[in-house]
């Protein structure tokens, strides 16, 4: 579902990325910020910073999450996609600014090896990965984001195939 263009203050300009490996699987992290026994996995996202195109967050935050730079751009997502928080952790975050995030999305191919890959980065979000089958992406999502992994998946799943 689209969101009006009046509504986007509402919601924190950001970038999500389906980093995907030449075997047309996609990286997960999992979530280093979870409650005793909550496991979520995600693909790496985060916001855009004032002055910052989606494609300059889009490289940061692989950066920042992931630890490399190793990825060549496949497409970006025709619309912006969105997200709203449970009531429960509105207020919590972003200093409750704002009602959940929009997010523009870039599919990327992965052209390094696992070894390009650190998650122990200088601000961790994450304390495992793995390459998952894209299907498997909405199963492990916290379920309030689970509507964009199947849009984001509809829109990208062309690309999750292995490279010839």
């Amino acid at each position: 579902m689209s969101l009006p263009e009046s509504e986007w203050h509402l919601y924190r300009p950001a970038v999500g990325l389906m980093l995907i490996n030449p075997a047309g699987l996609v990286f997960a992290g999992r979530r280093i910020d979870m409650p005793a026994g909550l496991a979520a996995w995600q693909m790496p996202q985060g916001g855009i910073d004032p002055g910052e195109t989606p494609i300059e967050a889009a490289r940061r935050e692989l950066y920042e999450e992931v630890g490399t730079d190793k990825a060549e751009l496949i497409a970006e997502s025709r619309d912006w996609y969105h997200y709203d928080l449970p009531a429960d952790i509105t207020g919590g975050m972003w200093d409750g600014r704002y009602r959940g995030q929009r997010q523009k999305w870039f599919a990327l191919r992965f052209i390094g090896t696992d070894a390009d890959i650190n998650v122990a980065t200088e601000h961790p979000e994450f304390d495992a990965w793995e390459w998952v089958a894209a299907e498997r992406l909405p199963e492990l999502i916290v379920p309030f984001k689970r509507p964009l992994y199947l849009d984001v998946l509809a829109e990208f799943r062309e690309f999750c195939r292995p490279s010839p």
